[in-house]
């Protein structure tokens, strides 16, 4: 399993500052976010892909976020995620079509994102929900791409549900087990049993659940939170993944972050070993 650092993570604006951090951290590999100023930007703006190219960096993957997504809370990320306000779908389905273009520009073929809250199977809004989530896999599959939904935002149970209703070949899943404690939405390593064979890439991440319903949880280093992060892994080699593992911090300044990322680092290897 290649073992790297999710771009965001850095807090980095030109492809030069995250070469020379990645370099410092003794990584090639980079799970690269696609530019969204939402997201993480670049300084480079259309020239990316080149610039990405051209640095000796090896990626593993693409990694949308939307204009106006807003993670303040629980609530305000489920207001305001992925395809879940029907308003937003028709701008969204445009801009995927543009992430899914700078994908392929990348050299890459998998594109990570929120497909936002999923409505439960007796929801009335979860047809159209299904509807939007089959175009954005269409647009996908035009250019080549697999979406990868990210985990998180609702049980492993009804992400396996969806993809099975779905039944499209190239939507799979971005597992972060961080995820589902922030959320508290069940137990990873359940979810990694549930959705094992649709698994296509992997965000590592630690955090804690939260203590009050409704609010999130504590994003932590890695191996002192509540995933188990050895049991994880092991997890991921029962189901047979042996995909990219992806360190991502996302709390804390930038010197925070990027010495929780070797201790990360070195800790899936001692894992691993």
């Amino acid at each position: 399993m290649v073992v790297g650092v999710c771009s965001w993570s850095l807090q980095v604006g030109s492809v030069a500052e995250l070469k020379r951090l990645l370099d410092s951290i003794g990584v090639d590999a980079v799970q690269i976010a696609c530019g969204d100023p939402n997201h993480a930007s670049w300084e480079e703006g259309d020239g990316l892909p080149e610039a990405a190219l051209a640095s000796g960096l090896r990626l593993t993957g693409a990694m949308l976020g939307f204009p106006g997504e807003d993670y303040t809370t629980p609530q305000t990320i489920r207001e305001t995620g992925g395809f879940g306000n029907p308003s937003d779908r028709p701008a969204r389905l445009d801009r995927l079509r543009w992430a899914v273009d700078r994908t392929v520009a990348l050299g890459l073929t998998d594109l990570m994102l929120h497909a936002g809250f999923l409505p439960d199977l007796n929801d009335p809004a979860r047809s159209t929900m299904l509807d939007t989530l089959a175009k954005a896999g269409q647009i996908a599959l035009e250019r080549g791409v697999t979406l990868a939904f990210e985990t998180g935002q609702e049980t492993a149970d009804l992400l396996r549900k969806t993809l099975d209703d779905l039944k499209a070949p190239n939507l799979k899943v971005n597992f972060d087990p961080a995820n589902m404690l922030l959320y508290d939405m069940g137990d990873p390593i359940r979810a990694v049993e549930i959705l094992g064979p649709d698994i296509q890439s992997v965000h590592v991440k630690d955090a804690k659940r939260p203590t009050i319903k409704g609010h999130w949880g504590e994003e932590v280093p890695l191996g002192k939170g509540q995933v188990n992060i050895r049991e994880f892994l092991q997890a991921l080699k029962r189901v047979g993944y042996s995909g990219p593992l992806m360190v991502e911090r996302e709390m804390g300044d930038q010197a925070t972050r990027i010495s929780d990322i070797r201790h990360g680092l070195d800790f899936i290897r001692e894992c691993l070993a």
